[in-house]
């Protein structure tokens, strides 16, 4: 589903319909806008009252809503905070005190119907994500969980006057990156489907993917990350990307994508402008994209390109320093970058979102300054404002002191229903679709396809006899589910003593921990097995129990590894047994 196409025509839409209807006049150029207060308040409406002629519309459906909605509901849109607690409506004491201080309400719905949202994203917290900093709680637990939450906060969307589904987000994107894991099918890492290289499977797995994420009633997924790595692989981005070869990561965004989006969920590029050439985290710092324009055009642009030819209904900007096009300004509040390149050169016509506005690089303002500088920049949603109740006033404030333009934020909450018009389309899928037979069928093709030898046989088992598995305590769940998948497969395991195959995973810094291993396997990017010493070396890019059992099937013999590292491994070949 090309979510996207519906988004341009919205923004066509004659002027009276989009901003004179229902009595409000637009403001003469130069004029301000009427304060917030002098706007009549819009009674909330049903989404059965929109009449039928434009309810298969998207676009003008959006326009309708448009144009009854007063300023404090158009801030409202624009904005998409996290909240404490995993039930909409009832909440325990800490999660009160959390939301009290972040939004001065106890409970989610109680924090949509205050600033009338449109959006929230889940969140999760886990020691060891790169993305952990900016997620200080937990409120996703299991699908049955989620698709209540989910459920609890589209009600109370509903009885906004937008009349609109709440667009509920979560950063999904598998490997080291994702929220709910119980239950759920597991997808790898973005770098195993780069080994796999095959968008066809890719796109298959993403379906699975997108229609579970669809059950629990999520409506965006914040993947596939599009950034491209340099070619030596390092950076902070890591696995979180396909790989080093910018064509081969467009055509694996845009499967990805086609995949996701087939299912009903909007799918987001991200973090444009691109940050796969970095070493800074722009969590912590703002990082430098230092490479000439020409070249940032070649290694960086394609897969963000791809995905938006692709029809990727979201974009998330970067806090990043792109020098070359607007050196010293941060992507997300660079008119250049979002507008100029994002819209006039890419011809993205769908959603903007920012990456998380609690972030170092966007905290140099305060949060309404902040929030006012993205959206002139060209960003049409605010992601996880540190400060709800100051985005939503310095928004209000900038309307009325002219620094925001109505005409732009009308522009953003356009695109925004559009979207939110355009998922709801697709019928929500059972929660009896999660984990089935055809998702796992699916996701463990994508699997077998991407294990790599890197060193060692390419034709039968790589070890004889029985075998020990060994991990640092930290991956003793990989560890168990290997064992398992091994005695599956037929291969003797006992606890020590047997031919050692070692495990090494996502933030380990070293892989000769025991240099009497006869094979080692990375479950993350491969760039530690060039120091590796064992005869075998295996990358699966994945700790996932499909993974693992596509792993355990090789090393009994039982299949091939047809997976090539998409990144360098120093003097390694990308692979031992394709070309």
């Amino acid at each position: 589903m090309a979510i996207v196409r519906n988004l341009s025509r919205a923004l066509v839409v004659p002027l009276l319909l989009l901003l004179g209807a229902c009595g409000d006049e637009p403001a003469p150029t130069g004029t301000t806008p009427a304060p917030a207060a002098s706007r009549p308040e819009a009674a909330p409406v049903s989404p059965s009252a929109v009449p039928s002629a434009t309810s298969a519309d998207p676009a003008a459906r959006a326009a309708e809503a448009v144009a009854r909605l007063s300023d404090e509901d158009l801030a409202g849109q624009v904005l998409m905070p996290y909240a404490y607690g995993s039930d909409a409506t009832k909440v325990d004491a800490a999660n009160a005190r959390g939301n009290q201080g972040l939004a001065g309400v106890d409970t989610p719905a109680q924090m949509i119907e205050k600033y009338r949202l449109g959006g929230l994203i889940l969140v999760g917290f886990t020691p060891g994500d790169p993305t952990g900093k900016t997620n200080p709680t937990t409120n996703v637990e299991n699908p049955k969980q989620v698709r209540a939450l989910t459920e609890g906060l589209q009600q109370a969307a509903g009885r906004l006057p937008a009349a609109a589904p709440l667009m509920i987000g979560m950063d999904q994107e598998y490997g080291t990156v994702t929220r709910v894991t119980d239950g759920v099918t597991m997808l790898p890492s973005a770098m195993a489907f780069g080994a796999a290289g095959q968008p066809a499977l890719t796109e298959a797995a993403w379906r699975a993917a997108g229609e579970e994420i669809a059950a629990m009633g999520v409506t965006v997924d914040f993947a596939p990350v599009a950034d491209t790595l340099s070619p030596s692989g390092a950076g902070v981005i890591g696995s979180r990307s396909f790989g080093s070869d910018p064509k081969a990561n467009a055509a694996q965004v845009a499967a990805a994508v086609r995949g996701l989006q087939s299912a009903g969920v909007a799918a987001a590029l991200k973090h444009f402008p691109g940050h796969g050439h970095t070493t800074a985290d722009s969590h912590d710092e703002l990082p430098l994209i230092s490479q000439t324009r020409q070249a940032w055009q070649a290694q960086d642009v394609p897969p963000f390109a791809a995905g938006v030819s692709a029809g990727a209904g979201v974009v998330m900007s970067g806090h990043l320093d792109l020098q070359a096009v607007d050196k010293g300004v941060p992507a997300t509040f660079s008119h250049k970058i979002m507008t100029e390149v994002l819209r006039g050169q890419l011809k993205f016509t769908g959603v903007a979102v920012t990456d998380a506005m609690n972030m170092a690089p966007a905290k140099k303002w305060p949060a309404g300054e902040a929030a006012v500088r993205a959206l002139n920049a060209g960003n049409d949603m605010l992601l996880m404002p540190p400060d709800i109740g100051a985005a939503r006033d310095g928004i209000l404030a900038g309307l009325k002191n002219g620094s925001l333009k109505r005409e732009r934020l009308t522009e953003a909450v356009t695109r925004i229903l559009t979207l939110k018009f355009t998922t709801a389309r697709t019928p929500q899928p059972d929660l009896t679709t999660i984990g089935s037979d055809a998702h796992q069928r699916a996701v463990s093709a994508l699997d077998a396809a991407a294990v790599t030898v890197l060193r060692g046989k390419c034709a039968g088992p790589l070890v004889t006899g029985p075998v020990s598995v060994t991990a640092p305590a930290s991956r003793e769940v990989a560890r168990v589910a290997l064992v398992k998948a091994l005695q599956n497969a037929g291969v003797p395991v006992q606890a020590s003593g047997g031919s050692v195959i070692r495990l090494v995973g996502y933030g380990d810094a070293r892989v000769d921990l025991d240099d009497t291993a006869a094979v080692t396997v990375m479950m993350d990017a491969p760039r530690l097995l060039a120091v590796a010493q064992t005869p075998t070396l295996v990358a699966t890019y994945s700790s996932s129990q499909l993974s693992l059992t596509a792993l355990a099937a090789v090393i009994a013999g039982k299949a091939k590894a047809p997976g090539r590292s998409p990144i360098a491994v120093g003097n390694l070949p990308r692979s031992a047994c394709v070309k």
